[in-house]
């Protein structure tokens, strides 16, 4: 399987004219090896290169990885940069994270100033965007559990509620499946705070009337989930619902033209342009869906400049939203998993508007 993964991403470095590439996101190397650590302000990084030649930089401190890669060891009191440089080709063009710190990629740079350092990440995330079958049944277990606890927070919620004690709720039950963490905090908001799309749970207590809107993630095996759903306490005042009806509509329309070889700006076109002729396309204002996997947030999104063409074993979110601002907010969304001939759509619970508390 890692071979497999390493391949694809020579292949990618081959087509940029590469024949080295230093790997340095944890998540990324693991993808590739296996092998995780998180190295704080350490040095660490994958060497890739075409002749198959890979080395692991490792600090002592790390545990030992069982890895068929060369292994170049260093400690705090070692000139690691020096190392580094010394086990590169000073005299190629290297390719590097786009997140690489400038504290090692300056020195690089300096002891190997024939060397020309490319931002070459899309090589890994390009592959990383494409999950094996191995992450798809992953994404399903997240994806599975996130639909689980959305059921149970929908039947737990009610009246008086604070928008903090239901995330906490929402912590406690991911914690009950066995997940490893959040994707992220758990977004919820009540009525007018609905209106931000990022709102921060608070200490604002549900009232009848009010819309909910419950965005959420967990992170099972290493693998993410994301989803979001919106309710109303007691009763849905009728232009709100109306309005819901809007952007399930877009989110349903969005997900049945999903296949491989559409280009996701289409997508988010089609998403936009349903609501926009209801008139509220002022007030749907963020990209239609984003890449996910290992983390919440993955490079790729569906946006209406994305040129990225869907291929199987892509995930992505598909969530319009509407966005009243003091009054109301709504975003319906979904993980679908671009399959050989549609797409798979990750999130099973109603997505039609419900009343709870």
């Amino acid at each position: 399987m890692y071979q497999k993964r390493i391949g694809r991403v020579l292949e990618a470095m081959a087509e940029m004219g590469l024949e080295q590439m230093l790997i340095s996101d944890p998540d990324s190397i693991w993808y590739l090896t296996g092998y995780y650590v998180f190295p704080w302000e350490r040095l660490y990084a994958l060497y890739l290169k075409a002749d198959g030649n890979h080395k692991f930089f490792l600090n002592k401190l790390f545990p030992v990885p069982e890895s068929e890669f060369e292994q170049v060891w260093f400690t705090d009191t070692d000139d690691y940069l020096a190392i580094l440089a010394a086990n590169v080709d000073g005299e190629k063009p290297i390719g590097v994270d786009k997140n690489w710190p400038a504290r090692f990629l300056i020195p690089l740079m300096e002891h190997n100033p024939n060397s020309r350092c490319v931002v070459a990440s899309d090589c890994v995330d390009d592959a990383r965007a494409c999950k094996d079958e191995a992450e798809q049944d992953l994404m399903r277990i997240a994806s599975k559990i996130n639909d689980d606890v959305m059921e149970k927070v929908s039947a737990s919620i009610k009246e008086g509620m604070t928008e903090r004690e239901v995330a906490e709720y929402i912590v406690s039950q991911y914690d009950a499946a066995g997940c490893d963490d959040t994707s992220f905090m758990p977004i919820v908001s009540y009525g007018a705070n609905a209106a931000d799309p990022h709102h921060e749970a608070d200490n604002t207590r549900l009232k009848a009337g009010d819309c909910i809107v419950i965005d959420m993630g967990c992170r099972k095996d290493r693998y993410c989930s994301d989803m979001t759903r919106t309710f109303f306490c007691k009763s849905a005042d009728p232009k709100f619902a109306a309005i819901h009806d809007i952007v399930r509509e877009a989110n349903e329309l969005a997900e049945s033209l999903i296949k491989p070889g559409i280009v996701l700006s289409e997508l988010d076109k089609a998403a936009r342009d349903h609501i926009s002729k209801a008139g509220y396309g002022e007030y749907f204002t963020h990209r239609l869906g984003h890449f996910i996997g290992q983390t919440d947030h993955e490079k790729g999104d569906v946006s209406a400049v994305s040129t990225i063409v869907a291929k199987p074993g892509m995930i992505f979110s598909i969530e319009p939203g509407v966005y009243l601002p003091g009054e109301f907010g709504v975003r319906i969304e979904d993980l679908v998993l671009v399959t050989e001939d549609g797409c798979e759509i990750l999130n099973k619970v109603d997505k039609h508007w419900n009343i709870v508390g």
